[in-house]
């Protein structure tokens, strides 16, 4: 089982940059594929990034980065605009599964305009 916990999030005017940071817990966070997800108010939760795929709008954005001796995921996002306003969570699935288990409980992020 691993625990995970968001942090790096906050008010940035449009055009600006954050980094987003997903610490987790346990010794066996190398066999875990990590991702990133977002949810917008009113909005259904939906998919970010991995280490493999990137979502359409944020493609050439943000990059996600993971240092496994550190236990940590990072979202790097660059020329932020409104719409990426939502609350970013990082979760973890066993790499032989398909499905998120694991789920932090999320960093707000806000881009003014």
């Amino acid at each position: 089982q691993v625990q995970l916990v968001e942090s790096g999030g906050g008010l940035v005017q449009a055009g600006g940059s954050l980094r987003l940071s997903c610490a987790a817990s346990g010794h066996t966070f190398s066999s875990y594929a990590m991702g990133w997800f977002r949810q917008a108010p009113g909005k259904e939760r939906e998919f970010v990034a991995d280490m493999r795929y990137y979502a359409d709008s944020v493609k050439g954005r943000f990059t996600i980065s993971r240092v496994n001796a550190k236990n940590t995921v990072y979202l790097q996002m660059n020329s932020l605009q409104p719409e990426d306003t939502a609350v970013y969570y990082c979760a973890a699935r066993e790499g032989g599964s398909s499905i998120y288990d694991y789920w932090g409980q999320g960093t707000q992020v806000t881009v003014s305009s």
